[in-house]
């Protein structure tokens, strides 16, 4: 596990307490983008929670960029987001 990939999972443990989290580092696949030379990553998070029970797409996935919000710009470049609830698994 990378260290912006632990930073990354501390925060959306701390915010959400997922039921289940995956995290997974695509910045080799964007080699050569901008966002790369400037040293963010390219991130896939995959997230249950029952903090999302309820909250349509949009809302959850505010809560998770509000959770990792110090490390967009600086550890992250590009986040996608697979938010469910415990039910949608």
């Amino acid at each position: 596990m990378t260290d912006r990939i632990a930073l990354i999972e501390a925060r959306l443990q701390a915010a959400l307490t997922p039921e289940s989290l995956a995290i997974a580092d695509n910045s080799a696949d964007h080699a050569g983008h901008v966002g790369a030379r400037d040293g963010g990553g390219h991130f896939t998070v995959r997230i249950v929670s029952s903090a999302f029970v309820g909250k349509p797409l949009l809302q959850r996935h505010r809560l998770v960029h509000q959770a990792v919000a110090d490390l967009m710009h600086r550890d992250i470049h590009a986040l996608s987001i697979e938010a469910r609830t415990p039910a949608e698994v």
